[in-house]
């Protein structure tokens, strides 16, 4: 029998390691670029290694989707840790010796972007292995708190480390790293459940196999909701990262000190903070999936219209906190109702697919909020559009009969929808 969440041994080892794998991340994005302005680095250098680590991470999606499904997933996330240390350590070791060439930097962005990107789908995939289906809701809202936990330490250690000595952020990585590897080299995961017969339907529809052909997404999208959840994760996304990056351009076109932009993003990390704390609760509720999906797509459209004419600086940022409060209710919910349709042979691919949407929104974000710049000069105008693309997303969400329908895993015992 499985334990509860807070004494299941594998549960916390899991959300630790992914835990360290983000912060990691997280120090690693503002950590380079400062030791490549340090050197007399250009504006385009300090971009390229940036693009080097999204597009690291892009490219390898769908393959480590792939990967998770075939192969051992623990030895997956130690490897994938284990390559990322030995790589942050280079970099540690040149900054103390004095000479850390830009292409070695590239070279280690390439690694830790794609090692990274390796290492969540099978931390995703693992997931439902050591938690039961009926706690998978509660296990997914704790898991989304670490993003936004990172998000507040992480920039905060790059910077100090780095103003105290070069080497100490990445001294911290390797570190930190290390540990994450040596705590996912003690993680047990049970054996992993087969699929459902082949022929079966899953997921409102799809056809699947019990052994999916390696590097198979076909079965994937032919689940009505998995093409839903994708369509909404792409389309949020996109509307989101328009919106923060307007966000920050508007502010420092109004002059808003650099104090209050950082306390903005703050409270953006506050906010998501506090949503992943309420989202187990209002799964907890018995709130119907659908209506927390969609519900929650119609408040960011609204807190964006709001965002639009609010004062710049910290009001901006309160509003922008009570958008990523709705986030985490919306993903948790989005996530338990994908892996509760998928089969764990496919499970890894749908992360794959998953981080793949998202980073390809999280890129085109920026270009948008670009376009929409190009358009007009002010600033109001501007995040009204992108509050139009979240209104867009709201009405599609509310139009679509798969995401009106989405189902949570029932709790043990808990008796059956009856069938017509």
């Amino acid at each position: 029998m499985t334990p509860p969440l807070p004494r299941n041994r594998n549960y916390r080892v899991l959300w630790s390691g992914m835990f360290l794998s983000e912060l990691a991340g997280e120090v690693a994005y503002i950590a380079f670029p400062l030791l490549v302005l340090a050197h007399g680095g250009s504006a385009a250098a300090v971009a390229g290694v940036a693009a080097v680590l999204a597009g690291a991470r892009t490219l390898v999606s769908l393959p480590a989707g792939a990967l998770a499904d075939r192969a051992d997933r623990k030895r997956v996330m130690a490897a994938t840790q284990g390559v990322r240390t030995v790589a942050m350590l280079s970099v540690a070791v040149s900054v103390l010796l004095g000479d850390c060439p830009l292409w070695q930097i590239l070279l280690v962005a390439v690694v830790e972007g794609a090692a990274a990107g390796v290492f969540v789908p099978a931390e995703n995939a693992a997931l439902p292995q050591v938690v039961p289906e009926d706690v998978l809701p509660r296990a997914l809202a704790r898991n989304a708190a670490r993003p936004f936990a990172a998000l507040l330490i992480g920039p905060a250690l790059a910077g100090f480390t780095f103003g105290l000595h070069e080497v100490l952020p990445f001294a911290l990585n390797t570190s930190v790293l290390a540990v994450s590897f040596v705590a996912l080299a003690a993680l047990h995961l049970p054996h992993r459940a087969a699929g459902p017969p082949a022929g079966s339907p899953v997921g409102g529809g799809a056809v699947t196999a019990a052994a999916p052909r390696p590097g198979g997404f076909g079965p994937l999208l032919r689940m009505r909701t998995v093409r839903a959840t994708m369509a909404w994760i792409v389309g949020v996304n996109l509307a989101f990262h328009t919106l923060v990056v307007l966000v920050l351009v508007v502010s420092g076109e109004e002059d808003v000190a650099p104090g209050q932009m950082g306390l903005m993003m703050t409270c953006f990390g506050a906010g998501g903070l506090v949503g992943a704390l309420i989202a187990d609760r209002l799964h907890a509720a018995a709130l119907s999936p659908g209506a927390l999906v969609i519900g929650s797509t119609w408040v960011f459209a609204a807190v964006a219209v709001a965002m639009a004419y609010a004062p710049r600086g910290v009001p901006l940022g309160i509003l922008l906190g009570v958008a990523a409060t709705a986030m985490p209710v919306a993903n948790t919910t989005v996530l338990t109702c994908q892996l509760a349709a998928v089969p764990d042979g496919l499970r890894g691919r749908l992360s794959g697919l998953v981080a793949l949407g998202s980073e390809l929104a999280a890129t085109a974000g920026p270009v948008t909020a670009g376009v929409l710049s190009a358009c007009t000069g002010d600033g109001s105008v501007r995040m009204l559009g992108a509050a139009g693309l979240l209104a867009v997303v709201a009405v599609g969400s509310t139009l679509s009969p798969a995401l009106r329908r989405l189902a949570l895993p029932r709790p043990s015992g808990a008796p059956q929808p009856a069938r017509s």
